[in-house]
Parts: C-alpha cells; sequence; structure tokens
C-alpha cells in the first residue's frame, strides 16, 4: 500500500502556476478597466457601475467560444489573438441588437496550467476588451488534469451590455425594399474551423508554419488566426438608422441573416455583388467542397450584414470607407416568409 503523503501539485494542479498567473495577468486586466468598473483586481466578483443618465437602460449578455479556432492557436504556439477573437465575437452578438459592452469575463480550463500561455491568452482578451471599451472585470483560470489533455486548454467568454428600450434593435423594424449592406470580414473569423483544419491537414497535408496558398506568403497559422473583426466602432454612429443587423457566425449567411428578418419578408442576397477571398476558393477547391455547403459552414467574407434604408445603406458604407472597412450592397429584402435567398 502506498501512503505517501499527497499534495494538490501530485494529483496535477499546480497552484504555485495559478498565482504566477495571476501575477502575470493584473496589469493586463487592469489596462481595461472603465469608468464604471469597480472593485480592484482579485475580487470573488467583479463590479460595474451602470451607466448615469440612462432613462430605461435594458442589459443585454451573450456567452460564447472560439470553436476549433483554438487549435490553430495551440498547434502554432500562438495565444495571443484567440482571446482578442472571443472578445469581437460576443462585441458583435450584442451589437446587432444595438446594445454597446459594458464589461467581460473570461474563463479557460487547461489541462496543465502554463502561466506563458495564461498571459498570452487574457493579453489577447485584454486588447480586445481595450478596442471595444469593455472592462474586463473578472474571469477565471482553471487546471484540470484528467478533463483537458496537454497541451490542449478551452476558452470561453460572456459579455454585457446595454441599450435604451425604446433602441433596442430588432426584425420588427425591416421594411419591404430596404438594402442589404456587407460588410467585409477578416477570414474566417471564429467559425467554419472543424472543416477548414480538416481539409487543411487531411487534404492539403500542411502544418500550420507552412505557406497558405494564394495568401502572399502567409502561413497557414497567418491566414487561419486572423482575429475576428469587430463592428462596433464602425457602427455605432450609425445604430440610429439600421432597421436590423445580422453577425454571421455559425450557419453563414443562410443560417443568420434569417433571424433578422420578420415573418413576412425575405432577404435576396446577389452572391456576386463581393469578391470571395482567396482562402475561401482554396477552401472550396482542396476539400471538393459544394458552394452551397461553402455558404453555411463559413462567412464567404462578410461578417456582419446590416439592413435598412436607401440614406442609411450610403451612411453605413460611409463610415466603414471612414474606418477602412470595405462594404458592398449586396441585396434588398420582398415580400415572403423570412427565408434567405442566395443569388
Amino acid at each position: 500500500m502506498n501512503d505517501a503523503k499527497l499534495t494538490y501539485a501530485s494529483a496535477g494542479v499546480d497552484i504555485d502556476a495559478a498565482e504566477d498567473s495571476k501575477h502575470r495577468i493584473k496589469r493586463l486586466v487592469e489596462s481595461t478597466f472603465t469608468a464604471g468598473a469597480r472593485g480592484a483586481f482579485g475580487g470573488f466578483g467583479g463590479m460595474f457601475r451602470v451607466p448615469e443618465g440612462l432613462k430605461k437602460p435594458l442589459l443585454v449578455a451573450s456567452a460564447d467560444g472560439v470553436g476549433t479556432k483554438i487549435k490553430i492557436a495551440i498547434e502554432a504556439d500562438r495565444h495571443d489573438t484567440i482571446g482578442h477573437c472571443l472578445v469581437n465575437h460576443c462585441v458583435n452578438d450584442i451589437l446587432v441588437q444595438g446594445a454597446k459592452p459594458l464589461f467581460f469575463l473570461d474563463y479557460v480550463a487547461f489541462g496543465k496550467l502554463i502561466p506563458s500561455v495564461v498571459e498570452g491568452v487574457v493579453a489577447g482578451v485584454s486588447a480586445g476588451c481595450r478596442e471595444n471599451g469593455a472592462s474586463l472585470i473578472g474571469g477565471e483560470s482553471a487546471e484540470m488534469p484528467g478533463v483537458d489533455t496537454p497541451p490542449d486548454y478551452d476558452l470561453a467568454g460572456f459579455i454585457v451590455g446595454c441599450v435604451e428600450e425604446d433602441e433596442v434593435i430588432t426584425s420588427a423594424g425591416v421594411k419591404d425594399g430596404d438594402v442589404l449592406v456587407g460588410l467585409a470580414s477578416t477570414g474566417l473569423h471564429t467559425n467554419g474551423y472543424s472543416l477548414a483544419r480538416h481539409i487543411v491537414t487531411e487534404r492539403m497535408k500542411l502544418g500550420v508554419h507552412d505557406v497558405f496558398p494564394e495568401s502572399g506568403g502567409k502561413s497557414v497559422a497567418d491566414v487561419m488566426l486572423a482575429v475576428h473583426r469587430s463592428y462596433l466602432n464602425v457602427l455605432g454612429p450609425a445604430l440610429g438608422r439600421i432597421h436590423a443587423m445580422a453577425h454571421i457566425t455559425g450557419g453563414g449567411i443562410p443560417g443568420n441573416l434569417d433571424r433578422a428578418l420578420p415573418p413576412h419578408l425575405d432577404a435576396v442576397v446577389e452572391t456576386g455583388a463581393w469578391d470571395i477571398p482567396s482562402h475561401f476558393r482554396v477552401l472550396e477547391e482542396a476539400g471538393r467542397v459544394d458552394r452551397a455547403e461553402m455558404y453555411r459552414a463559413f462567412n464567404m467574407g462578410v461578417g456582419m450584414i446590416v439592413i435598412t434604408d436607401t440614406a442609411g445603406a450610403a451612411a453605413v458604407r460611409d463610415l466603414a470607407t471612414s474606418a477602412g472597412v470595405d462594404s458592398w450592397t449586396i441585396g434588398h429584402t420582398r415580400p415572403g416568409s423570412g427565408r434567405v435567398h442566395l443569388v
């Protein structure tokens, strides 16, 4: 019988590594604090003051992850962008309802906690929070031996934003004859990675450090880890003119634009209105993926679709140009039953 004394470390949990991680990320977390943040780093709960001057504020919350994009970060040993992707994804999810972010929380679960990796992940989360004016007021880094196998880890985020109740954006504002404006994505964003990774590794036989075809010499990691774009700074000034929006995530354009439509209107998307980025074409050809399946799995170069009237569309496109974001008029609404037609 083995009666040796046991410690938490012998069971696979390194408390000293956890303490090291906390010291490393303190500065990063505090760099995100906005005027509403209350309390200090390391509290049991994060605190945030509801903004003053609002008449009927609604809190809008969302939670998400980054899917198997995280496998690319792990394989490339590049951890400082994946958290930025997470924040921007969550920001876009509440933006479609007209909400602007207040605060964010993150959760990272490791098989073996490595302080430098924690620091990299939180550096990305902090960068995303600073970009979007959100305070990182809490989070958790967990070490779970036997659940996650090193070097794998998982990442999730939780965002809370705010909007005036009479300024909430819903599909009820969409009208017959409205214009669809597509805003360019920066790549795959955070969806379709299970298919993309299968094509790259199994069909193209490429590793993360190999050159991705038709990319101008960029590596697979460079292409696949491009940071998910936030549309807050582009669309924030135009929220009062927007009838509805769709963040193009899992399900692609057909599986997200329909969520922005009322039951009596359809959306017609003119797929020839923009040039599909080369990395999607490479994946399509190498994987022999049907075009319809491509539009269901990937954003195909359009990360956000705005529905508005003609004047509003011009305003949105002007804002996008000023921000250096490509945009296109890609379709319109018409009487129907809440369906999306790709033509």
